[in-house]
Parts: structure tokens; sequence; C-alpha cells
């Protein structure tokens, strides 16, 4: 029984990074905690004292349960985003207060409408490397590809997250691509703003480019060096970065709008953005070495 009941705490440490990884993998908040309940059902009938990284062990089985919901949509040409799904998952009534403050730090509506379009293998690869950094040598055994092509279907996917994929010239793709164009450079634009309103310490103007639900979280290395492991709300984070943000310049990574702390030409730490209609609704900061490595990291004013 005690045995248990230590399994069952560690699994409580890692629900909400495995909540995270469901969620950004399927975009349903009653799914993604289907698959979750799954992985604790899994460990519970496990040989648990042979795991010995529990949180990867974990991580591989939420991605392949995740995979086989994927497939299973595909099986029945389900198309899962529709716009009465959007409402839903929108709806802040349809889910517990954990997970909507998850899936606003995680995803937004249009990129959960890019993620549908992906094959299940690709979206578990570029999910599973760009925004959590598991290393593609253990992606590879999550969808059973060899090394090259979970890095090729991850490559593929993090073009057509960007707008620009291999068949733009098919049929709505030159749309698709330039609609693409057109949100990076509105994003670029926010960022900008922000950065500008930060480095200024004007704080009317940080708050006019912020959600007023903004939420902002840094990973441990962060959080332990400079930086509070979490702020809610637009005054908060306002107040924080306010002539907070000299040497922070605008960046690609991965192909997508962010920003970047690099001196001297060295990348110590990255700020990923979520939007919402013209806003920023959620800032994740990232500096530890191993992940930031991992990463394609371009500065954008430099």
């Amino acid at each position: 029984m005690e045995e248990r009941n230590w399994l069952a705490l560690q699994f409580e440490e890692n629900r909400t990074h495995l909540k995270k990884v469901a969620l950004r993998m399927l975009g349903s908040a009653n799914e993604a905690e289907d698959a979750v309940q799954e992985a604790w059902l899994r460990l519970s009938s496990s040989q648990s004292d042979t795991i010995a990284n529990l949180t990867g062990w974990l991580t591989t089985v939420v991605a392949r349960i995740c995979m086989d919901v994927l497939r299973s949509r595909k099986a029945r040409h389900e198309e899962r985003l529709s716009t009465d799904g959007l409402a839903q998952i929108e709806d802040v009534g349809a889910v517990d207060p954990e997970s909507e403050a998850i899936l606003a730090d995680s995803i937004g509506p249009a990129l959960l409408i890019v993620l549908d379009m992906l094959s299940p293998a690709e979206r578990v690869a570029f999910v599973l490397h760009d925004m959590f950094g598991m290393p593609f040598e253990e992606i590879a055994l999550v969808i059973d590809r060899s090394l090259t092509s979970s890095r090729q279907l991850a490559s593929r996917a993090r073009r057509r997250v960007r707008g620009s994929s291999d068949d733009a010239e098919s049929s709505g793709g030159i749309r698709h691509s330039r609609e693409g164009e057109e949100k990076q450079r509105n994003e670029r634009r926010i960022v900008d703003a922000f950065l500008s309103a930060a480095r200024n310490g004007d704080f009317e103007a940080l708050v006019a480019v912020l959600d007023p639900n903004c939420i902002f979280r840094a990973d441990t290395i962060a959080s332990n060096l400079w930086s509070p492991q979490q702020i809610k709300g637009s005054s908060g984070v306002a107040e924080f970065f306010r002539g907070n943000a000299v040497g922070v310049h605008p960046a690609l990574i991965n192909g997508i709008i962010a920003a970047a702390w690099a001196p001297g030409g060295r990348v110590r730490a990255t700020f990923n953005f979520t939007f919402s209609d013209g806003k920023i609704v959620g800032i994740e900061v990232i500096s530890d070495p191993i992940r930031l490595d991992q990463l394609n990291v371009v500065l954008l004013d430099r």
C-alpha cells in the first residue's frame, strides 16, 4: 500500500506536464484528461520499480496514447476541430480551471487548426520535439520510425506550422501560406511593441499589449536564478517586465515568432508567446541549457 501511495504522489507531480503534452497533441481537454488517466492505469499495473526515469516513461506513454487517438480520428475521417469544437475549447466553463490555464498557455485556436492538418506521426514528432524538447532518439521509439524519418516528420510539420509547407502550391496552399505570413508579421509587431514598452519602462503600453488574464511561467532554472515561477494577470506581468528587458531581442524560435536574451551572442533564455485577438495571453521562459541547445534560435534585430 505504501508503494502505491508513493507511486500516486509521483504521478500527481507529473500530472500538469502530462496534461500539457496531451492538450497540445489532442486539442481537447476531455480527451487529454482521458489520456492522462489511462497513463495512470498503465503505470499502476506496471513493474514501476524497473522505471529509471518516471517523467520520461509517462511522457512516452501519454504520447503513444495520443498517437492512437489521432490515428483513430484519421481512420474515421473525423474533423476534430470544427467551428463547434473550437467554441467548446474556448468555453472556459467547459473545462476545469487547471486545464483552462494550461490550454490558454499552451495552444490557441489558430495553432490547433494547423496541427490538426498534420498526420498523427508529424503532429507527435513536432509537439514532442519543438514544444517539449524531447530528443529524436526517444521520439523515434514513440512513433515507431527511424531516427532520420522522425527528424523529417518534425521538419515537415514545422514548415507547415510556419505556413510554408511543401504543398503550398496545391489548392488553397498559397492562400494559407499568405495567411501564415500575415499572422507572423502581426505577431512580430506585437512582440516589438511589448519589448519596446518593457525597455522604456512604459507600464501602460505593456498592459495594452497583454491580455487581462495573461499568464507568465518560467522553467526551474529561470525561477531559481532571476524570475518568478508564475505571474497571473496583465498588471503583474507588466510590472515584472517594466524596465527589465534589456538585451532581449525578437527572434524566430523553430520558425515561430518569440524573443531571446542572448548576451554576447549566446542564448541564455527564450520567451515563447501565445497570442489571441492581437494580445499576448501567455509567456513561457526557458533557461534550461539542455532545452536551449535543442532550439533553433534566430535573432531578428541584431
